[in-house]
């Protein structure tokens, strides 16, 4: 569904999955390359951003996870699957699906690519009101605090 593999996502079936993409130079050089990559698939873009993975094991297709954020003293747990992987010369990252007990329902990617000497981040994203409550409720204050944490995945890889 956010397609990691490829540079233009394509339009999909209209639904009531809100639909986003967001991207930032975060490097240049091969030496920005070399890390943003391998950083990508190590989980940092998440662990930068203030989340905590639930094992160190590199991404990788078919694997649980639960990630957990805490805020206010409350600890939010955010169960996925990674459902593709993609890994070539010029574009590297990963999206993965939620699973039930995620605070929304969807599908987020996260791909390192280059632009001539740039490195760039994206994060292409799918999201629905959790079908549970108190979740579904409070979808619009979600739609929020997902706007603030991809502006902290943006920076997450940035060099320097």
């Amino acid at each position: 569904m956010t397609s990691p593999g490829l540079a233009e996502w394509p339009i999909g079936v209209a639904d009531d999955r809100v639909r986003s993409e967001v991207s930032a130079v975060i490097g240049d050089g091969d030496d920005a390359w070399i890390r943003a990559s391998r950083d990508v698939l190590c989980w940092r873009v998440k662990t930068r951003s203030g989340f905590v993975v639930g094992d160190d094991d590199p991404v990788r297709a078919g694997a649980r996870q639960t990630i957990t954020f805490r805020i206010l003293g409350v600890t939010i747990r955010e169960p996925i699957k990674v459902v593709e992987v993609h890994a070539s010369d010029a574009r590297v990252g990963f999206s993965y699906r939620t699973r039930p007990g995620h605070p929304v329902s969807g599908e987020e990617a996260f791909i390192v690519s280059r632009d001539g000497d740039a490195v760039v981040l994206t994060v292409r994203s799918l999201t629905a009101p959790s079908p549970r409550q108190p979740w579904r409720a409070a979808f619009p204050l979600l739609r929020i605090a997902q706007a603030i944490v991809r502006r902290r995945y943006l920076r997450a890889l940035r060099v320097g």
